[in-house]
């Protein structure tokens, strides 16, 4: 060894390239047997990982230490919270709110079907109630009825309402459907049928008369109903065109907005009546039958002038009629009718 070096070492060291003079013990291996492994096989011990020398040995059932390396994730740091999409109520519910909203649509659509159709395609500004007149001179034949103001005699469609000044009325808007709804058949016509002012007003306008009772009316009794066809029956032609029973009238119908419980109407003109009085209704129809009516089936005798006062007052001329033969009856009005102008 040269001076250099001897001077260059230091007593208690070993030289860069030897083995320490004093090597640490090994750790004595735990009870047990041991397994040889073989010259550079991996060990890991409690600090880590390295190449153990030829003959490391590992405890026999031991386990294998960890290899895991420690998490990246800086100590402390916080995970970015993740966004999670909160569906609406809408979106929850959208299948039950359609299927929930469609039933409501028909629900509506139903009430409103079955309101329109119960509704009347008529309406009555007043229930007439004419003003009490002078009675007739002594002697004097009376014109039965009063006098209403006509309220036109216009066309309408089938299911167009109409609103009627006067109700009964005896003049107005009607449908133009013969033999369907208007005019409409001549005969009995129950409680319970849907007859409607716009179907018998053009049997009025044709010279037809029309006899109403109230449904709270013994003419809506099953007697009355008899009553009311025997007179049906018994009805006389026309007393100027002589028109046949059951081509215009009578058409004998309930009808409910009226004063009184019967009424006959003729085109203009209305016999009020509490009670069902047949000599009372067929005088009237001789007096005023197929003369009042604006659309005329034959030439109407030219009137002459009476001055008897009338129901409602005033005299005006009005024909001397005989009109045609009705069967006998205690009730019947005697053959000749001599009637006052009204």
């Amino acid at each position: 060894m040269s001076k250099a070096s001897r001077r260059r070492q230091r007593p208690g060291t070993n030289p860069a390239t030897g083995r320490p003079t004093n090597p640490a013990p090994r750790p004595a291996p735990p009870d047990g047997p041991t397994v040889e492994l073989p010259a550079g096989a991996a060990t890991t011990g409690p600090t880590g990982t390295g190449a153990a020398g030829a003959g490391a040995t590992r405890p026999s059932g031991a386990p294998r230490p960890s290899t895991a390396r420690p998490s990246s994730s800086r100590a402390g740091r916080r995970e970015r919270q993740r966004i999670v999409h909160q569906p609406s109520f809408m979106e929850r519910y959208r299948t039950a709110i359609v299927v929930l909203a469609a039933l409501v649509g028909v629900a509506v659509l139903s009430v409103f079907v079955f309101f329109s159709a119960s509704q009347p395609v008529y309406a009555c500004s007043t229930i007439w109630t004419p003003n009490p007149t002078a009675s007739p001179s002594a002697g004097a034949t009376p014109a039965l009825g009063y006098v209403q103001p006509d309220m036109g005699h216009l066309h309408v469609n089938v299911g167009d309402k109409v609103t009627y000044t006067y109700c009964a009325p005896a003049s107005g808007n009607h449908i133009n459907k013969p033999g369907v709804a208007g005019p409409i058949p001549a005969r009995v016509y129950g409680p319970s049928d849907n007859v409607i002012p716009q179907g018998w007003i053009h049997n009025l306008e044709h010279g037809g008369m029309v006899l109403l009772y109230k449904g709270d009316s013994t003419g809506a009794t099953p007697d009355g109903q008899a009553q009311l066809k025997a007179f049906y029956d018994a009805f006389p032609p026309g007393p100027v065109c002589g028109t046949p029973k059951g081509v215009l009238g009578p058409v004998i119908a309930r009808f409910d907005q009226m004063s009184t419980p019967f009424q006959a109407i003729v085109w203009g003109r209305v016999l009020q009546l509490d009670t069902f009085d047949q000599a009372q209704i067929l005088t009237f129809w001789n007096q005023w039958g197929e003369r009042t009516n604006p659309e005329k089936q034959c030439a109407v005798p030219s009137p002459a002038v009476s001055a008897a006062p009338s129901a409602s007052g005033a005299p005006s001329a009005t024909p001397t009629v005989t009109p045609s033969p009705v069967p006998t009856d205690s009730s019947t009005p005697s053959a000749s009718v001599a009637p006052s102008p009204s």
